[in-house]
């Protein structure tokens, strides 16, 4: 009379909150207790305890034994109990269970109140083991006499069926019987299953589609109608002449139906099940859409969301119907709800086309530049921000539509739209151009990359937009407002890169070039990153190149000075890179320091030519002397130094399995060392090759007290390869001492210094010629562009191959260029292809002048001079040397 039940338990826990484990571990130390007696129901009430105590977080599998036990009482308020703590408690790998087999035969032919209790026990503790003993007994239980014995049959049923699939077979006739029962809760009951065992196997089900379409035309209850309808779409796919019988019905569904959830199911099912394919699904697929759109409009965020999510999977099939409702889905985008805008950025991604990108493009980028206070809070929203202005501590953030993750996707679903299956829906790329730009300076997230490649790929692939770019580009680098943000998050300074690398690739569609250089050379890009600055010396040189160039061909004299100081400003710029600790800025820093070292140099040493026309006494003085160079340029030749090094031919794009494509040369091992091995095994390597081709082994002579050294420690071996000459190994440093280098060293520099002053020694600086003439690298000239003769009065124009593109025509170049023997790439209708010359060469764009070689009058040929040198008879002599000049020997 003094335990403590249930209610008591509750209570002790509210009192002491403070000290809720001691109190726990006391409760369960008396529950032990109870749970051990004979008294059923002193021992349901320690079960019952144990399974508030277990929603609580702990473990009362050490009673699995003692929940059996009230599970087999013969009264049904405590065998509830039991099934209770059971379906709570146990596992399929609960050992006890192997004991309720008997238990539950039982319990499934005793009283309905005992089969009830035990069939909703037994659909939570099911195991394959016990699916197999007591399938006989649940299929017996679907003819019971009573409507709520044989739902609860069919319903445990399916959980015996999901544990063991074998009894399908014998349970399936059963099933299709109860598809006709008297009573409403069991034929819906019955349609539960079946559309769930249908989704696993629905070329099993086909059979019951008749009685399936009986109930669809005739029952009234929406939460049935449901069930069919889903099952109809699982198996409308595998069977095609459901498509056209269930039409009439799901129509006259959707159209007078008032719940929703019904017509979402018909307008899912139309779409999975091929219902809005041809000529018939045209008006079933305008309805379907009418009615999502509705939704769309709806204030219920659960609508909106299916039917955004279902309107996605008709814009394959209909995308004309879905552009009717563009700006209602548009307006979604702008929704409080992530989920919301993330499938409306969804849908817009699927139904974007040649004829509505742009206006989709422009309204996503308002979303990005759109006034945070202006758009309407949500309660969460107010609630955060309230409780951000209470605490002084936390910074006001944004509001989820300015977040910065969902910015990026956006960004990037900006960017996947226009860039898909290479830009085949950009029909301006001058717009898509302004958009990359546009975008760089308003995404405020880490885009930069993303946008650079494109901007990239768009100007090398479409010849007609090179020119807008490089406006559009020199725009963006004269602007100093991205550099100045270049190491803040989001600043997307990569697309500096792009803009330094287009203007200078293609920067014979820069009118005034010269005005750009300031701009490349500005002191503010050092904040930039390594790879920027480098290619801002790039773009730079070639830039000056250009302008050089140009310059030459209408040469004044007074334009020097301008020149000199130009090449001035630039060296004093490349000179500081060149020190950088990075090997990208400072190798092309160091390459730009020569090349304007060299051309400062030239015109400082240049002088301006005398005007031969203007003097006829000097114009004959100056040929009579044969000095005169009347085919002479009147500028500096070093204005076309640079030109030339990056404009020969044009950069054009690559095909994508262009790499792949490339063979290997002969001759060419991957597998070989990049960096030798070792000293030690390169020489022990050779030791044994030497070994092998000559068939000694080294010889041990004696030296002094009978130390012994190799023979191949002396100065030098003699070995005979097979074509009888004489090979000189040179000695191996393994076997010689520090001391004994030094001085062999030593001795080698007085014997050099002695024979430098030697006037009879006659010393060879050349380098010495290659003995394997087949080893010489040979380069194909014959595929170069013809050097043309310069000519004073005609200097060719830099400019000649520029084009001329109209605004709204755009040929973008899909496939890129293939290497030599590779197959080429197919070209599209209409285009030509992109050179002349054989595949993998690139197209030559401009022709460069040369300039006249001094002529030097024809000598007789000097017969060479023969030395010959003679072979040391004794150390201690005096080294002689002969030569035989004219067949006289002299000493």
């Amino acid at each position: 009379m003094w335990e403590r039940t249930l209610q008591d338990l509750i209570r002790g826990l509210r009192a002491n909150k403070k000290d809720e484990a001691k109190f726990i571990a006391k409760a369960v130390d008396e529950i032990r207790h109870e749970i051990k007696t004979d008294d059923m129901e002193l021992k349901a009430g320690a079960v019952l305890k144990l399974t508030f105590l277990d929603m609580l977080g702990y473990d009362m599998s050490w009673a699995s034994f003692h929940v059996v036990e009230v599970m087999s009482s013969s009264k049904v308020h405590l065998k509830s109990i039991g099934y209770l703590a059971a379906a709570q408690s146990f596992e399929q790998d609960t050992d006890v269970l192997m004991l309720t087999t008997n238990s539950l035969k039982k319990d499934l032919s005793s009283t309905p109140a005992d089969i009830a209790v035990t069939l909703d026990g037994l659909s939570h503790i099911v195991t394959p083991e016990l699916a197999r003993d007591i399938t006989p007994e649940l299929i017996a239980m679907l003819n019971h006499s009573r409507p709520n014995i044989r739902k609860r049959a069919i319903l445990a049923l399916y959980k015996t069926l999901v544990k063991y699939p074998e009894a399908i077979s014998q349970a399936r006739t059963r099933l299709e019987e109860k598809l006709t029962d008297p009573d409403p809760s069991v034929v819906a009951a019955t349609v539960n299953v079946l559309c769930e065992l249908t989704r696993r196997n629905p070329t099993d089900y086909l059979s019951l589609a008749p009685q399936l379409f009986h109930l669809l035309t005739s029952s009234t209850n929406n939460w049935m109608l449901i069930k069919i309808i889903k099952l109809f779409g699982s198996l409308s796919p595998h069977e095609p002449r459901l498509v056209k019988k269930l039409q009439p019905p799901i129509t006259e569904l959707i159209s007078t139906t008032p719940a929703i959830s019904l017509l979402y199911e018909c307008v899912h099912t139309c779409i999975i099940g091929g219902m809005l394919q041809g000529p018939s699904g045209d008006s079933l697929a305008r309805t379907c859409v009418s009615k999502l759109a509705n939704f769309i409009q709806d204030s219920d965020q659960n609508l909106k969301y299916i039917s955004l999510l279902a309107m996605a999977k008709i814009v394959p099939t209909h995308p004309h119907l879905i552009m009717e409702y563009q700006d209602t889905i548009l307006a979604s985008v702008n929704d409080q709800d992530i989920s919301i805008r993330m499938r409306a950025l969804d849908l817009l991604s699927a139904m974007a086309n040649r004829s509505n990108l742009q206006s989709i493009v422009q309204q996503l980028l308002a979303h990005l530049v759109r006034d945070p206070s202006s758009a309407p809070q949500s309660a969460t929203e107010s609630l955060f921000q309230h409780a951000s202005a209470a605490t002084s501590s936390i910074p006001n953030s944004l509001s989820p539509s300015q977040s910065p993750a969902y910015r990026l996707t956006l960004a990037q679903r900006i960017l996947a739209l226009c860039s898909q299956s290479t830009y085949e829906n950009v029909t301006n790329f001058e717009w898509y151009l302004s958009v990359l730009v546009d975008l760089a300076h308003v995404a405020n997230v880490d885009v930069g990359s993303e946008i650079r490649d494109q901007l990239v790929d768009i100007v090398g692939r479409v010849r007609g937009v090179r020119g807008y770019a490089v406006k559009l580009m020199y725009t963006l680098l004269s602007d100093d407002a991205i550099i100045r943000n270049a190491g803040e998050a989001g600043s997307c300074s990569e697309v500096l890169w792009a803009a330094a690398w287009i203007c200078g690739e293609y920067c014979l569609e820069l009118s005034e070039p010269e005005k750009l250089l300031p701009y490349l050379l500005q002191p503010d890009i050092d904040n930039l990153s390594p790879d920027i600055i480098a290619v801002y010396i790039q773009a730079a040189t070639k830039i000056f190149g250009l302008w050089a160039s140009e310059l030459a061909q209408q040469w004044d004299d007074d334009s020097l000075p301008e020149v000199k100081q130009v090449v001035e400003s630039i060296l004093n710029r490349t000179h500081e890179f060149a020190g950088s600790q990075y090997i990208e800025v400072q190798e092309r820093a160091a390459n730009a320091v020569e090349l304007f070292v060299f051309i400062q140099a030239d015109l400082n040493s240049y002088r301006p030519k005398l005007d031969l026309t203007a003097s006829g006494s000097l114009a004959g003085s100056s040929m009579l002397d044969g000095f005169g160079q009347p085919d002479d340029p009147r500028f500096p030749k070093s204005l076309y130094l640079i030109q030339p090094l990056f404009s020969v031919y044009e950069l054009n794009p690559v095909a994508a399995n262009a790499q792949a494509s490339v063979a290997i040369p002969d001759g060419v091992d991957l597998e070989a060392w990049i960096v030798p091995p070792p000293r030690e095994v390169a020489s022990q390597v050779h030791s044994e090759k030497l070994e092998e081709e000559t068939g000694e082994k080294k010889k041990k002579i004696k030296k002094g007290k009978g130390k012994e050294v190799a023979a191949s420690s002396s100065k030098k071996k003699t070995v005979k390869d097979s074509g009888d000459r004489v090979v000189l190994t040179p000695l191996e440093s393994e076997n010689e001492s520090p001391e004994d280098k030094a001085q062999r060293e030593k001795r080698k520099a007085e014997r050099l210094a002695q024979l430098r002053d030697d006037p009879y020694y006659i010393v060879d600086d050349r380098p010495k010629p290659i003995d394997d003439v087949d080893s010489i690298p040979v380069v194909h000239l014959e595929d170069m562009p013809p050097m043309p003769s310069y000519s004073n009065s005609k200097i060719p124009s830099l400019r000649t191959n520029s084009h001329t593109f109209s605004s709204d025509s755009f040929t973008i170049e899909r496939d890129g260029e293939m290497p030599v023997g590779a197959t080429p790439p197919r070209l599209q209708a209409g285009s030509q292809p992109t050179s002349a010359l054989p595949s993998g060469y690139a197209t030559p764009v401009r022709l460069i002048p040369s300039f006249s070689e001094y002529e030097i009058p024809d000598e007789p040929p000097v017969e060479p001079i023969k030395v010959v040198r003679t072979k040391k008879k004794t150390p201690t002599k005096k080294k002689k040397r002969t030569a035989q000049v004219d067949g006289t020997t002299t000493s």
